[in-house]
Formats: C-alpha cells, structure tokens, sequence
C-alpha cells in the first residue's frame, strides 16, 4: 500500500466497549468498500483515552472512492450513527502517511542473534 490513513481517537474512557463495538463493525464495512484495514487499536495500558484505526490505500485517489462508496453503505451509515448518538468519540484526527521503506514489518531477532 503507498498511503495509510492514521486515525486518531480521543474516546471516554468509560464508554470503551461502545468503542470497541464501533471498531468491530468497521471490520466488515471497511473491506467491503475498498480500504485495506490494518486494524484498530484501543488503549491497554498508560493512557486510557487514546485509540486508533489504521486503513491503508493505493492512492489519495482510491481513498476518495473508499470515502464515497462509505456514505453510500448502510452499515457504514449506521455505525457513524451509533457513534454520534452514544458520543463516545470526543475528537478524531487523520493523517496520511506513508512506509519508510527498510524500516517497515521488520520481525524481532531471536535473543542473543546478532546481525
């Protein structure tokens, strides 16, 4: 993928399953309109109100059909819906980024193995 649309959440804390809801539906509705979902990540541990959702694209071009074929979807509708009507996401943020080639999906080495 060129581009990833990083998703920042700052959700209540105390409504984090209604998050986590939010994100599982966009488990289904985001493949079917076209994004390449890498996932969605809710706070574990340290701060307890920052999530995100990563969705990457080939281009901004392909990312603007995603977006169009988004509003049309009744699932997607519905789950922005939910959102807004439970207000469990205070603010969100996207930014695009891109893979720094030679520094991405690098496995640990095993314990003591060196270079």
């Amino acid at each position: 993928m060129t581009i990833t649309c990083f998703i920042r959440y700052e959700i209540d804390p105390f409504q984090r399953n209604a998050f986590k809801e939010y994100a599982e539906n966009w488990g289904r509705i985001i493949p079917r309109c076209g994004g390449n979902l890498v996932g969605y990540f809710l706070p574990h541990e340290g701060t307890n109100n920052i999530a995100w959702g990563l969705i990457a694209f080939d281009s901004l071009a392909a990312y603007e059909a995603y977006r169009a074929r988004l509003k049309s979807d009744d699932e997607g509708r519905a789950n922005f819906e939910m959102a807004q009507a439970k207000r469990f996401i205070l603010r969100e943020e996207r930014t695009f980024t891109e893979v720094v080639d030679g520094a991405f999906g690098i496995p640990a080495s095993p314990t003591g193995a060196s270079s």
